[in-house]
């Protein structure tokens, strides 16, 4: 008997098992067309990373610090054979806009404010996210003010909860959110703006550190470097400040709304250490937990992996297929 492969059953079997040297073993999806463009928010240019087809369940990916959607660049096209991927850089990181100082406040309020346009700027109503570093704080706001558009959560070493900030390197931020009128307080933290705490962030905690490209910090600290940019970076680790209040808002969320949550958390992170993963648990019935031997920024060493753990999550959720 004779099957008919018809154009449209290729994809699915491409990323189907396929037997190899004897061994079942499942393909790699196809490398998938992104496209690199821009959202009028405001007065603002939103760039941002699109993939995949407009009509498939919607993936929002929110970066971190010190970053941009530059850390998606490999997530994208693995998952975008299935979903409609989107990772928009905030004001004043990648290529989105940098107004001064004195036009905008760079607060994580109006950071998750700019998001939250930005996604009816593009339609999206219905959403899963990925949540890393600061884009807790963004998504968490996101998820609080429109729980109905939230499918599931992603967490790759995102904070919400009060252990997840008792370790040293929190203690010279919280000095400054004691003292926020403090120059010298201030003036303490512009050596997390430097390239050497830029590279550490990528390399600290890495079993191999030759998966570790150099482009990413290389080109984080490009866009850090640009005149005023570590001004408004130290206006955002005030800002932080405001997050912790938070908290139990975000944590009577999960609690009520149980989002379905997968957490993919690099477990040597000194900056989000697995003390802040693990209250998750408290309040989260649908959690599924994987602790990856990985840095902060655990793409780039297990993306793959990731991806992997995603695509199946993902799968299995309403609305996710």
């Amino acid at each position: 008997m004779i099957r008919t492969i018809s154009p449209g059953m290729i994809l699915p079997l491409f990323a189907a098992l396929t037997l190899e040297q004897g061994l079942l073993v499942r393909a790699a999806p196809p490398s998938a067309e992104v496209r690199y463009k821009t959202a009028k928010v405001g007065d603002m240019d939103i760039f941002y990373r699109e993939s995949g087809p407009k009509d498939a369940p919607t993936v929002l990916l929110l970066h971190g610090f010190p970053t941009s959607s530059q850390m998606f660049r490999n997530l994208i096209p693995a998952l975008a054979d299935r979903y409609h991927v989107v990772a928009p850089d905030y004001p004043g990181f990648g290529h989105s806009s940098m107004p001064p100082r004195d036009r905008f406040a760079y607060t994580f309020d109006n950071l998750a404010k700019v998001i939250d346009d930005f996604t009816a700027k593009l339609g999206l109503t219905r959403y899963a996210l990925y949540v890393q570093d600061y884009g807790a704080p963004v998504g968490y706001r996101l998820a609080v003010a429109h729980p109905e558009r939230v499918t599931a959560i992603v967490v790759q070493n995102g904070n919400a909860y009060d252990e997840g900030l008792d370790n040293d390197f929190w203690k010279p931020i919280k000095a400054y959110w004691k003292e926020p009128n403090s120059r010298e307080k201030r003036d303490a933290l512009r050596s997390f703006l430097t390239y050497d705490a830029t590279r550490w962030q990528y390399t600290h905690g890495v079993k191999d550190p030759e998966l570790v490209s150099p482009d990413g910090p290389a080109h984080d600290q490009f866009l850090l470097d640009r005149e005023g940019n570590d001004e408004i970076q130290l206006d955002l680790f005030l800002s932080y400040g405001s997050n912790p209040p938070l908290y139990p808002k975000w944590q009577a969320y999960f609690r009520e709304r149980q989002p379905p949550m997968l957490i993919v958390w690099g477990k040597n992170d000194q900056i989000f250490p697995v003390a802040g993963a693990e209250p998750y648990k408290r309040d989260l019935k649908t959690l599924e937990y994987h602790l990856l031997d990985a840095g902060h920024f655990a793409l780039e060493t297990n993306g793959a992996e990731i991806a992997g753990l995603m695509r199946e999550f993902l799968g299995t959720r309403p609305g996710g297929k």
